[in-house]
């Protein structure tokens, strides 16, 4: 059996796949998220590693196996938080994620001090964003000078997870992309890009060892493995950042191929066999978790958002998309920019959300729960219009993530984009990309390739299978027009 874990930012997800690719088991445990009204969005590490012991007890309970037919763990992350740890293994100060904005003056400076985004993209192949580990790391030398001097080793959350389970300290290239001290091209730490940001650390001590995608990154710590309940020969797998294990659980490793998860965030990821020199600062080239690369867009508020008019309405979530289904395309004339967790594509981490078009008539639960799955999506919209020519190759978007299990939420997309949309089977995508790369891991003699595994182990939910339709494709132009024009008159975005 193979373990495949999603640490997100809202929950830890274990999956008990087989070795012909079937899930027998899975589980979930949520996370408490520490926030702020100045950005702040904060967790302890201790939240993961529960959430991790008790949603694998539960997921290998209802696949009816003991833990000791599991041969490995393939770890999925939330990319770019700071995990910094002290010479015991502590952190010297909780986990500061990827959609924390309090450190966006940091990251100004920072890229001002690299040669603007010009210098950004000389020295990393794209650009530094305020949820980048890099200017998180500035925040806590300028403002927790004792915690950062206490700093032996710097990680992200899933090597996090993957230190806790081995105890060894690696990275790999595809979640090690989006610190913003690291070279995506060359795939090597930029350590005058590092000794710029943390002055007072040593790059070579601090930074962990990076190791190759295929590589394992050691077997279960023997006291952990019987602790819960595994054998003594368990390999995790390298792992990665979550857009990159959820384009391997979803089969994009490919050209041609396009990812889209309507998650807390919403990312839209392309498969570039060769590194990405991106006309746009909000374009990330980031490394893939395999080979290649995963040229990426990442918008900050989808199911976030709605999560928040749902709960603004008192609504259960198949209320919501009742709700939802009942409203006209347009939601009536409201339009929402969904910024309150701030907004990275475009660049705004200090946006707050509003809403406009608001009439007696039109001020409806309804058209409210519709403007915020209608505005998420249309961010996505102008996420793949940056992305161009990279997109242009892709036929069919693989949608996954909580909102892609909404049938209106998937016909929205498929109608504002105007492409098919279809989900895979599975769709914890990054979960179960963890157990596919796990599986690869595990094949000491090289006689299994990741491809072949994609092929034969992601499958379509054909039943989902969702088509544009032409004559809501054309009116959706003209609500995108009027939320573009929000746009600019709000923040002045073009």
């Amino acid at each position: 059996m193979y373990i495949g874990v999603d640490c997100g930012t809202q929950s830890t997800k274990v999956v008990v796949v087989d070795p012909d690719g079937q899930i027998l088991g899975e589980a979930s445990r949520p996370h408490r998220l520490e926030q702020g009204d100045n950005g702040r969005r904060e967790q302890h590490v201790n939240e993961w590693t529960g959430a991790f012991r008790e949603a694998l007890q539960e997921a290998l309970s209802h696949a009816g196996v003991e833990g000791s037919a599991v041969r490995g763990i393939g770890v999925s992350g939330q990319q770019h938080g700071m995990v910094a740890l002290d010479i015991e293994g502590e952190p010297v100060h909780p986990a500061k994620l990827w959609n924390d904005t309090e450190t966006a003056e940091h990251n100004e400076r920072l890229i001002k001090r690299l040669g603007d985004e010009a210098g950004c993209l000389d020295k990393l192949g794209l650009v530094l964003q305020t949820g980048y580990t890099a200017s998180k790391i500035a925040w806590l030398r300028e403002t927790h000078a004792d915690a950062y001097a206490r700093i032996a080793t710097l990680l992200l959350p899933h090597d996090y997870l993957n230190f806790w389970l081995t105890g060894e300290r690696v990275a790999e290239a595809g979640d090690a992309s989006g610190t913003g001290y690291f070279d995506t091209r060359a795939r090597t730490w930029r350590r005058d890009v590092f000794d710029l940001i943390a002055p007072e650390l040593d790059a070579d001590a601090v930074l962990p060892r990076l190791i190759d995608s295929g590589e394992p990154v050691g077997r279960v710590r023997p006291e952990l493995a019987r602790e819960l309940g595994l054998g003594d020969d368990v390999w995790v797998a390298s792992g990665g950042g979550d857009n990159m294990m959820g384009a391997i659980g979803t089969g994009n490793i490919e050209r041609g191929m396009m990812t889209i998860s309507l998650g807390t965030s919403g990312t839209i990821a392309v498969h570039s066999p060769d590194p990405v020199v991106p006309d746009n600062a909000m374009v990330a080239n980031f490394c893939a978790s395999h080979a290649g690369w995963l040229p990426l867009i990442c918008t900050m508020n989808v199911t976030s958002a709605t999560t928040t008019l749902r709960e603004l309405v008192g609504l259960d979530l198949d209320g919501f998309n009742r709700a939802v289904a009942s409203a006209e395309p347009g939601a009536g004339g409201v339009t929402m920019l969904p910024f309150f967790s701030g907004e990275r594509v475009p660049a705004l981490p200090q946006a707050q959300a509003s809403l406009s078009g608001l009439t007696s008539f039109n001020t409806t639960p309804a058209n409210l729960c519709r403007a915020a799955v209608e505005s998420a999506t249309f961010g996505l919209r102008y996420g793949l219009e940056l992305l161009g020519p990279l997109a242009d190759h892709a036929t069919q978007v693989r949608l996954v993530g909580g909102g892609a299990k909404s049938p209106v939420w998937r016909q929205i997309v498929a109608d504002i984009l105007d492409v098919e949309v279809v989900c895979p089977r599975v769709t914890e995508a990054a979960a179960f990309g963890g157990a596919i790369q796990a599986r690869w891991c595990d094949d000491r003699e090289g006689a299994v390739t990741l491809e072949s595994l994609c092929r034969s182990w992601v499958k379509l939910d054909e039943a989902t299978l969702t088509q544009p339709q032409p004559e809501i494709v054309a009116r959706y132009h003209d609500v995108y027009a009027r939320y573009r024009e929000a746009l600019a008159a709000q923040h002045d975005i073009r």
